[in-house]
């Protein structure tokens, strides 16, 4: 059996290529985000690139990518029961009541999510995903905790499932409370500065077969460390392993950044032309002839405004005449960072004096849509293994009830599920509109269900309809009661017509006294109630 640190010197032969990548995807965008030696503690000076589109880029994409898998104000996921168990182990008529109890339990799960710093830890897991392609999450009992790609190794099989994770940190060995080994002691440690106290913490994570479970542990000095040993369910590991864009046979993923990575380095080039260049041309340099009467001390003496003596034709200025090739460098540089913002999804509304709402939406809508293929991954990857790991903690803990796999199923709608909502509220509203216009709005009226256009709209931009939209049994109820209630007052004005008629009067009609309480008793009749002789119960 391997030690952990010689397993993490083994893998790390595989991982080069892909952090020699990512710190240079990293250095073209975010310096700060991939360094080589992530572990190193001392001083040390990153180098910045001369242009900020593609730190606005990464930063740009990753909120979009934030919003769209944790939105702030909706849920992710919902949680409704299997449509094959209706009418066999659960009655139709429940799941009105099912879906309001799984609306508080999704409430439940969001505010436990909301009161974490599990979207901080997401937030910059994304920020790595788009420049170095990889991530690692880990989602311990305090909270999320991230690992960048040069604190990590991966082992996956021929399928891309992952299989081993090796992990490798600097932590005090005050916090731990382990002793330095006596080789390491004395004079001649190897370990010297700020780092001297601290040891090289290795977590070891494979799946074990036998059980089908994953189990891990952490080795400080090649020792376990007490009470490192831990396991999970196969559907519920607390290890997160992300990849932007998956390549086969490939153990780690690529970043965006790397796709556009040609156009950066020709606008950092570029950009560091025009300012060069730029800070040459604005330097104001005076040249005097040397057989002239003026002397340069004089005109560097003279003040503003000062009148000295000399020839105007004897000093002269240096000029850099390098215009037009300026202006073709900063031409070129205007369409690289338009494919790179482009590319980024970064919203960039054309210049003119009148752009109109419509536009702009359509502009934003295009953008959305392409992130398609984004969102896939992250939701196989990322949204599903987090759910169910975070249902698993609240299980635990009886924070929810303890809900029956084989009868309710979790469901994503965040992420490429919410853009295709998008796009059946787009498809659907266009619908709408076009047969108002084109046969007129009494034709909605004929030809549209009501309720169920508003239910498809509901759902179409992830609203809950539950006792929003009435049913239809609410709407015959109501109708109903209308009928009813119009009854009853065309009675009331039957009776007040026949009033001033001539029938009504008492000495030509004397059959009026048992029409009046024939009346009265259909008045009563149509309000629900009937007369009654009996004297009110006390």
């Amino acid at each position: 059996m391997y030690k952990a640190s010689i397993r993490y010197d083994q893998l790390s032969s595989g991982r080069t290529q892909f952090l020699d990548m990512a710190v240079e995807c990293s250095e073209l965008t975010l310096p700060y985000l991939i360094q080589r030696d992530d572990n190193f503690k001392g001083k040390r000076t990153l180098l910045q690139p001369w242009q900020s589109v593609g730190a606005k880029a990464v930063v740009t994409l990753a909120a979009k990518l934030m919003l769209a898998t944790l939105p702030p104000q909706t849920s992710f996921f919902k949680l409704q029961v299997r449509d094959d168990k209706l009418g066999e182990t659960l009655d139709p008529q429940m799941r009105t009541e099912l879906d309001l109890s799984f609306s508080k339990i999704e409430r439940l799960i969001m505010d436990f999510i909301a009161a974490s710093n599990d979207r901080v830890v997401v937030h910059q897991a994304l920020k790595h995903l788009i420049v170095g392609g990889n991530a690692l999450i880990f989602m311990g009992k305090d909270g999320l905790k991230h690992y960048p790609l040069p604190r990590y190794v991966v082992n996956r099989d021929g399928n891309g499932n992952v299989i081993e994770i090796v992990t490798k940190e600097l932590i005090d060995r005050k916090v731990l409370g382990i002793a330095k080994p006596p080789e390491e002691q004395g004079p001649n440690s190897s370990h010297e500065g700020p780092v001297e106290d601290d040891a090289e913490v290795y977590t070891c994570v494979k799946m074990d077969e036998s059980s089908g479970r994953w189990t891990w542990h952490q080795e400080v000095d090649n020792m376990i460390l007490e009470g490192s040993r831990s396991t999970a369910p196969k559907n519920a590991s607390p290890w997160l392993v992300l990849r932007f864009n998956t390549v086969d046979g490939e153990d780690y993923g690529r970043g965006r950044v790397e796709e556009f990575i040609g156009d950066l380095r020709s606008l950092n080039g570029l950009a560091q032309a025009l300012v060069e260049g730029a800070s040459v041309a604005s330097k104001v340099i005076f040249l005097v002839s040397p057989s002239s009467t003026t002397k340069p001390q004089t005109l560097a003496k003279a003040g503003n405004g000062a009148i000295i003596q000399g020839r105007p034709e004897d000093v002269g200025v240096v000029q850099v005449g390098k215009t037009a090739d300026f202006a073709t460098a900063a031409q070129l540089s205007a369409q690289i960072e338009k494919r790179i913002l482009e590319a980024f999804l970064v919203m960039n509304v054309r210049n003119a004096e009148r752009v109109t709402a419509e536009e702009v939406r359509l502009t934003q809508l295009e953008l959305e849509q392409s992130l398609g293929g984004l969102f896939s991954l992250l939701t196989v990857e990322f949204l599903v293994p987090y759910l169910n790991r975070t249902l698993l903690i609240l299980q635990r803990s009886n924070q929810i009830p303890r809900l029956p796999k084989d009868v309710v199923r979790p469901k994503i709608v965040a992420g490429i599920n919410s853009l295709g909502r998008g796009q059946d509220n787009e498809s659907l509203t266009r619908f709408l509109a076009t047969v108002a216009q084109t046969l007129g709005p009494e034709a909605l009226a004929r030809y549209i269900n009501p309720t169920e256009a508003v239910s498809r709209l509901a759902a179409a931009q992830g609203i809950d309809v539950l006792n929003l939209i009435k049913t239809q049994e609410q709407m015959q109820q109501e109708m109903a009661q209308l009928q009813q209630q119009q009854a009853q007052k065309s009675l009331i004005d039957q009776t007040g017509q026949l009033a001033g008629t001539p029938i009504m009067d008492p000495s030509k009609n004397p059959d009026l006294a048992e029409q009046a309480s024939a009346v009265a008793e259909g008045i009563m009749g149509a309000a629900g109630g009937a007369p009654t002789d009996e004297p009110p119960m006390e």
